[in-house]
């Protein structure tokens, strides 16, 4: 008798970055035959590690070094890439996606990682040639070609994460760079007052200007972007303008199809939108209210999804503490979870000025919620580790802020005397 192979299930990615392909990995680890897999990938290349963009705009990597997934990867695990062409379309009722260039897919299962887009500030002169964000290679290449014309003026604004690395990118290309940053000190949901001003201090030791509680009230020029000016009328001259304002999440395509959006696509525990063929991942989704922008949670989100989509386990979404590092070559920093504290949380604070170190650790009932380190970030796994694992540290309480204990040895008494606790 011949038995006749059951039909792959039809499976089609939209999204084709980190988030998404990472999903599919694990779903090739659950289920290696089970689904023929077609990805639309807007931009004209495989999958590349956008966490690295920093040190390919620094010069320190090229766009071949953060490349994760090559053509050959796709081709090799029987992956239909479409490059270079956006998802403009879905028809849940015929279970079909469409490209901007024609091409139509169907599916059986549908997973949608369409990330997120840059804010834009609405401003007087926002659409000039010279604005740019700083999100894909393409944003790279720009401001490496705006560097390449000999040097000029730079100025980013948002003194964040991303603002701060795109800034020391362009700085290192040779460009008079200055940050405007609305709020009173720099990266304010990553460090705490005392490590944004060593951060700010080290930077301008660096060469980069910044310029907090500034608020941009237009962009100057003709052609192109010429000038920034502020609302206090203060002018800036500027070749080259870099948004760094934020992100928030790509999910018009999903609102279109008639899926449940809030701020982002709401998901459920199992990362199953509102229509029970079509999943999503990544910075376009909203979980229980919470948005996303790191790189931990989605790698989450990823395993999740791809247990359900493979059905070989239900498992639930469950937000997990991130840490966060910043991206810039002699800085070394780290902050994770709760680091500002409240009436029920405890500080212990280390601090030697002349060696240019910071530490801050906030400990609620003999256990460690926050922590922020700048200058010396060596420990911050071992942190991160009580962070996650909620472990009791009241025995290490007093020697906490110096680090863990040598391997098989005690940690030295005389230390604690020199934690200062608030």
């Amino acid at each position: 008798m011949n038995h006749i192979a059951p039909r792959r299930r039809r499976l089609v990615l939209i999204g084709n970055g980190m988030a998404g392909v990472r999903t599919l990995e694990e779903i090739l680890q659950r289920t290696p035959h089970r689904f023929d897999i077609a990805v639309f990938g807007a931009e004209p290349h495989g999958n590349y590690d956008r966490i690295m963009l920093s040190p390919v705009l620094a010069g320190e990597k090229r766009f071949a070094d953060i490349v994760t997934h090559d053509r050959d990867w796709y081709r090799s695990n029987g992956i239909a890439l479409i490059a270079g062409e956006a998802a403009v379309a879905i028809d849940r009722d015929a279970r079909t996606v469409t490209g901007a260039l024609g091409s139509v897919r169907p599916y059986d299962v549908l997973l949608i990682a369409t990330g997120s887009t840059p804010v834009v500030l609405p401003i007087p002169g926002h659409k000039l040639p010279g604005v740019v964000a700083f999100r894909d290679i393409a944003d790279v290449e720009s401001m490496i070609a705006a560097a390449g014309q000999g040097g000029g003026n730079a100025v980013v604004i948002g003194g964040g994460l991303l603002g701060l690395e795109a800034a020391n990118g362009l700085l290192r290309n040779g460009m008079h760079t200055t940050v405007l940053h609305l709020m009173p000190s720099l990266m304010e949901r990553q460090l705490d007052p005392v490590s944004s001003e060593m951060l700010r201090a080290d930077l301008v030791d660096r060469g980069l200007r910044t310029i907090l509680q500034a608020n941009t009230a237009a962009f100057l020029g003709t052609d192109r972007v010429e000038a920034v000016q502020l609302a206090d009328g203060t002018v800036l001259p500027a070749d080259l303008v870099v948004m760094a304002v934020g992100i928030r999440p790509a999910a018009a395509l999903a609102r279109d199809a008639g899926l449940a959006c809030n701020r982002g696509i709401v998901v459920d525990d199992g990362m199953r939108t509102s229509d029970p063929a079509i999943y999503a991942v990544g910075e376009c989704v909203e979980h229980r209210g919470a948005l996303f922008g790191l790189v931990a949670p989605l790698w989450d989100m990823a395993k999740v999804a791809a247990d359900r989509i493979s059905e070989v386990a239900e498992t639930d979404y469950r937000p997990a503490v991130s840490g966060t590092r910043l991206k810039v070559t002699g800085i070394d920093m780290f902050s994770a979870g709760d680091f500002v504290g409240d009436d029920t949380t405890e500080t212990v604070v280390y601090r030697d000025a002349a060696a240019g170190v910071h530490k801050k650790l906030v400990l609620r009932d003999d256990r460690l919620i926050g922590a922020v380190l700048y200058g010396d970030a060596s420990d911050a796994g071992w942190y991160f580790g009580l962070i996650l694992d909620a472990a009791d540290i009241a025995e290490q309480r007093d020697l906490l802020v110096f680090g863990p204990p040598p391997e098989g040895g005690a940690s030295d008494p005389v230390a604690a005397e020199l934690a200062v606790a608030s």
